[in-house]
């Protein structure tokens, strides 16, 4: 989840780690507040760079990058693990 007050390279570094110890399959999202008691939203990520994360995710070696806005984990899950 995206906009808790993380930068570009963060993100990047975590798809390497990701990539790492060999995951395939990302989502990228945007956080939502639930409710007043949690964390409060620091960022409304452009579609844009929700784009370019899904670009640079593929280049690394990610099978699947499912990467916008309204994106949750299990989003089209069942098209990315099927065997």
């Amino acid at each position: 989840m995206l906009g808790l007050g993380e930068i570009f390279d963060e993100v990047l570094e975590t798809m390497d780690d990701l990539r790492a110890i060999g995951v395939e399959v990302m989502t990228i999202g945007q956080y939502l507040q639930p409710t007043k008691k949690h964390l409060p939203v620091e960022e409304y990520v452009r579609p844009g760079v929700f784009a370019e994360y899904e670009r640079i995710g593929l280049e690394k070696g990610f099978r699947f990058v499912e990467s916008s806005p309204l994106v949750r984990s299990s989003y089209h899950a069942e098209k990315h693990v099927q065997k």
